[in-house]
């Protein structure tokens, strides 16, 4: 290697390691909405969670349990939060597919908070977001983390929002962090114009051992750890959506959406699981997936009686989604199998 590379390369990684990102809410220049903001036209309808374990490193200690999934639809503010775990994730869904207009798409709330202790920075707990179009092919935004990785950020440790690029969670409670759909228009595998679901993933934030989290550049990711707690993990709030496809905003009217209702749940191996389904017209039939816990979609069919039995002969215990579509809204339940 010549001299004159060694000194670019000199000159380059302070300005990586320096950079800084859109800072705290309320403060000038940050990007943070507000939930109560005029720009949503919409929230997620639909979330399904799989808990993580309170600490990744003991899983003996048991998974988060704060809060039902239910609490992740609607508006921020006003249906509390499910704590995901480490690791932990939920998939949500909209009542019209999210479309890339222009500026940004969504945003996710979290329940962060300002410490009252010094350095007087921020409470934080992270997450990966994920954009799909067909609830099986995902692309993950960009992100970045600035955060020193010479130390372990502990349980009540503290955060800049400045260093912290596209993770869900970097603004404080009642603050969206929004996404950009033109970020990924070139992604394949995705219709930036029409994404159905949008995942989240519980960045875990331990830098020292076999459970590392990395940004999209490399850099591990150092956020509070352990949070060996039942809200451990990363809290989802609510999804709010800017610009439905087509900008039509909340095109599908509430009294259009079919009643569909799962049972029993859990489910005895190898017993029927019941679909009680109602909808105000009752010529679209609604159609069914099933995907077991690693994605795979397992099983398919329509449904045209207002209750169906499905034979789940050999199916094994765990966790199963089943996605519901009725013209063009998505429904995503979850049920256990033991």
């Amino acid at each position: 290697m010549s001299y004159r590379n060694c000194l670019i390369i000199i000159f380059i990684y302070p300005l990586l390691a320096f950079a800084q990102y859109p800072p705290a809410a309320g403060e000038p220049g940050s990007t943070a909405i507000h939930k109560d903001s005029s720009v949503f036209k919409g929230w997620a309808s639909q979330c399904t969670v799989v808990r993580g374990p309170m600490d990744i490193s003991h899983i003996e200690n048991g998974y988060a349990s704060y809060g039902q999934q239910e609490n992740a639809i609607g508006k921020a503010g006003e249906n509390g939060y499910v704590s995901f775990g480490d690791g932990g994730t939920a998939i949500v869904s909209f009542l019209a597919p999210v479309g890339n207009g222009p500026g940004p798409d969504f945003a996710i709330f979290e329940n962060g908070f300002k410490a009252i202790e010094y350095p007087f920075d921020y409470f934080l707990e992270l997450a990966f977001v994920e954009v799909s179009t067909d609830g099986q092919k995902y692309v993950r935004f960009p992100s970045a983390s600035l955060t020193q990785t010479d130390s372990q950020l502990t349980t009540f440790g503290q955060l800049k929002p400045e260093q912290i690029h596209n993770l869900a969670g970097k603004y404080i409670i009642n603050y969206g962090v929004p996404f950009d759909l033109e970020e990924l228009k070139d992604s394949s595998g995705i219709n930036p114009d029409s994404i159905n679901y949008i995942r989240i993933k519980d960045v875990i934030g331990n830098i020292s051992g076999d459970y590392t989290s990395y940004d999209s550049y490399g850099h591990k990711i150092n956020d509070p750890w352990p949070t060996p707690f039942n809200t451990g993990g990363f809290d989802l709030e609510a999804v709010g959506v800017i610009y439905f496809n087509g900008n039509t905003g909340y095109n599908l009217s509430q009294n259009n959406k079919p009643e569909i209702y799962i049972y029993p749940n859990p489910l005895p191996v190898d017993y029927p699981l019941n679909i009680a389904y109602k909808a105000q017209n009752f010529i679209y039939s609604a159609s069914y997936e099933i995907f077991d816990f690693a994605g795979q979609k397992i099983i398919f069919g329509k449904i045209d009686n207002h209750l169906t039995k499905l034979e789940l002969t050999g199916f094994k215990k765990g966790l199963y989604v089943i996605r519901f579509l009725y013209e063009n809204t998505v429904i995503l339940k979850s049920f256990v199998i033991e």
